[in-house]
């Protein structure tokens, strides 16, 4: 089979599996439908294989949540490189009119120096008025040439303005979990990086917390992924609700989060954790399709205080050796580490 038979067919395994489970075929839901027909993507035909298998319903929420869990990180990048691109060729064409434009006044130069000696000697009334008339065509057309420029650098500055705003939002979108909506993986690391700098710039005390969902393969064995992904948004929007200022609440990996707490102690710091923690275990889990209540969520966190000249490494390392022995205890509870190296208090 050729590559444009197999294209065929599993376009084809596409659309029959979309209309045996009653999905639209619009271009979105598709895209999602091939790529599990296709198994390219081991997340996207893990999750749908089991969907398929349980019989849960592919609705429109449903399908929304699959496409922004699979593929909008991808095109975030895309878009990035795309808004990028637009910026440096719009930048690279005011140049180019510029340089035009420095031509142009240097020409207008020239031919005022040339008029100026002409000037210096006796001339007659006919000679000057030609003179005059070639200085005035060309002040006029040096007139309407700078107003040329002056309304093709307005729409490029407009330009640039408004594909440096695409390329703002794709940037925060390459940096934002799309599941969750808090930071991704890729801006914890840059947060952190950041932030242990700012640490060791001024001694200010830095704080991380780790936090992993309790038995969170039990919900998505029981209820499905979908399910699981309610139970993942559940506990971000906890800790969106107490990060505040420069801390950075991020899904690290997983069912794993993360929390950044710059210029806070550990005694704080573990604080906070017990906070986020009694607020998760206080919400009620709803299946959406259902109405059911199925049951309370809880968090295991681990705390670690910076040390002096630590590597990043060792300092999430430390901070999830915590969050491991809180499990060990029996979950729902913050194991801290003292920022001492000879130290560790639960």
């Amino acid at each position: 089979m050729n590559r444009f038979e197999r294209t065929q067919a599993l376009a084809k395994t596409a659309l029959g599996l979309m209309a045996e489970r009653g999905v639209e075929p619009t271009p979105g839901n598709f895209e999602l439908f091939y790529a599990f027909a296709a198994g390219e993507n081991p997340a996207v035909s893990r999750v749908m294989k089991d969907m398929i298998a349980t019989r849960e319903a592919f609705t429109p929420a449903v399908l929304d949540d699959l496409r922004a869990q699979f593929f909008e990180p991808a095109r975030a990048e895309v878009a990035v490189e795309e808004a990028g691109a637009g910026i440096a060729q719009a930048l690279s064409a005011m140049l180019e009119r510029l340089a035009v434009a420095e031509r142009d006044t240097e020409a207008y130069g020239k031919t005022l120096t040339a008029a100026s000696g002409k000037l210096g000697g006796d001339h007659s009334p006919v000679a000057l008025r030609e003179l005059v008339g070639g200085l005035l065509t060309a002040t006029q057309a040096m007139e309407a040439r700078t107003k040329e420029l002056e309304g093709e650098l307005q729409r490029s500055s407009h330009e640039v303005n408004e594909l440096k705003a695409k390329l703002d939002d794709a940037r925060k979108e390459n940096l934002t979990d799309p599941l969750t909506g808090v930071a991704n993986r890729k801006a914890f690391d840059q947060q952190l990086a950041q932030a242990m700098h700012t640490a060791e710039e001024t001694g200010e005390p830095l704080s991380l917390l780790m936090c992993d969902i309790d038995h969170f393969k039990q919900f998505n064995d029981r209820w499905g992924h979908l399910t699981g992904d309610q139970v993942l948004r559940l506990v971000a929007n906890c800790l969106s609700e107490n990060v505040k200022g420069r801390d950075t609440a991020a899904r690290y990996g997983g069912e794993e989060f993360a929390v950044i707490v710059p210029s806070t102690p550990l005694e704080a710091a573990v604080t906070l954790a017990n906070q986020i923690r009694g607020g998760v275990e206080g919400k009620k889990l709803v299946k959406k399709s259902t109405g059911d209540i199925l049951g309370i969520i809880t968090i295991s966190m681990g705390v670690a205080q910076l040390r002096p000249g630590e590597p990043a490494a060792d300092f999430v390392s430390r901070a999830d050796a915590c969050l491991y022995a809180a499990k060990d205890l029996g979950r729902n509870c913050v194991v801290s580490q003292s920022p001492s190296p000879k130290a560790a208090v639960a």
